[in-house]
């Protein structure tokens, strides 16, 4: 592995033999490596994962959070091809295999995290085939930035299709890159889901009839989707009611004026800790993002709900005077914390 400043990592090649490159990123989370690995917000990101066993419960389609494998690369330290989990479908070598994946194990995550930790985020290289290092330090300085890019479009849902349809509400979730927990979330909540890509206008969706509006979380730079932006600006402009996770939360943030900027090494994993400025409680999290809302940014339209205890980011906003609120975080997030699925049930009491 070659990183886009010139460190070179040397293990052993998983899945497939072949080259891949993304901008690299670490999870701290202690378990659900299948779900982060289908997480579409992972789309065009190279992974590290910080707990020190990986495969060994194997991969099964129910953990899956969207219908195939997102990330573009996995880096870990002890990787296992055998596993020991009765549910479990195939080993997660064979599901790497099959769905034409590779990466690099046996490296020093701890040492790849400190360095990404006060370098930065940036651009990798894997490659079990291509060992010439001047080749692979050449390719990975064509790897696009994550900076401007728009990756939404890439991996939404590319048609309309309904869950639930004995639901009592219907709500109308916009796709940027949805993992399936959401609309699970809302299903158990008695929902009607309507999904639609996330190009389609406030006009095609509110033709449903929906009761309300999810802003789905998704990949890439938030400040490169206007499409998205006018689309929430429309769903505010006629109050009607709407909830944002993650990519949503930007998106909502910049349809009242507020801006987003590029974080230096992203928050990842399960173990987040988020005060709720609403009731002052607090609540651990999951997280996978690399941008976030900038509060300097905002006008007065927005009122911010929630804080990150660690760097004090923005985690949490409510539009004033409007139906609409959203986090950063991820309260669907399977597998857990579960501490923040009363969001779920807040936007469904919302919808009346």
């Amino acid at each position: 592995m070659v990183l886009a400043d010139g460190t070179v990592f040397e293990g052993k090649a998983i899945g497939k033999i072949g080259t891949t490159s993304g901008e690299i990123a670490f999870n701290t989370g202690m378990t659900g490596y299948q779900e982060v690995f289908t997480d579409p917000s992972y789309f065009g990101q190279i992974v590290v994962m910080t707990m020190d066993h990986i495969g060994n419960y194997g991969a099964a389609e129910m953990d899956a959070e969207s219908d195939s494998i997102k990330i573009s690369g996995l880096v870990c330290k002890n990787y296992s091809p055998m596993h020991s989990r009765t549910m479990a479908d195939s080993s997660l070598n064979d599901y790497f295999i099959e769905h034409g994946f590779s990466g690099i194990s046996d490296v020093d995550t701890r040492e790849i995290v400190k360095h990404i930790r006060d370098a930065g985020a940036m651009n990798a290289v894997i490659s079990s085939e291509i060992l010439d290092l001047d080749e692979l330090k050449r390719m990975v300085k064509e790897v696009p930035s994550m900076e401007g890019l728009e990756l939404s479009s890439k991996v939404w849902s590319k048609k309309e299709y309904e869950v639930n349809e004995s639901g009592s509400k219907k709500v109308a979730l916009l796709d940027l890159g949805s993992k399936n927990n959401i609309i699970d979330c809302l299903t158990k909540r008695d929902c009607h889901v309507k999904v639609f890509p996330g190009d389609t206008s406030y006009a095609e969706m509110k033709a449903w009839s929906p009761n309300g509006f999810m802003i789905s979380n998704g990949p890439g730079d938030p400040a490169a989707m206007p499409y998205a932006v006018k689309t929430v600006q429309d769903i505010l402009g006629a109050n009607d009611k709407l909830f944002g996770i993650c990519l949503g939360s930007q998106i909502l943030a910049q349809a009242v004026g507020m801006k987003t900027f590029k974080l230096k090494k992203g928050h990842r994993g399960q173990n987040h800790p988020v005060q709720n400025l609403l009731t002052g409680k607090s609540e651990m999290t999951s997280q996978n993002h690399g941008f976030a809302i900038d509060p300097e940014s905002n006008i007065g339209n927005a009122e911010v709900t929630h804080i990150n205890l660690n760097d004090n980011t923005v985690e949490g906003i409510r539009v004033r005077d409007k139906n609409a609120f959203a986090v950063q975080y991820h309260p669907e997030a399977s597998p857990g914390p579960h501490d923040s699925r009363y969001l779920f049930d807040d936007f469904v009491e919302m919808l009346g």
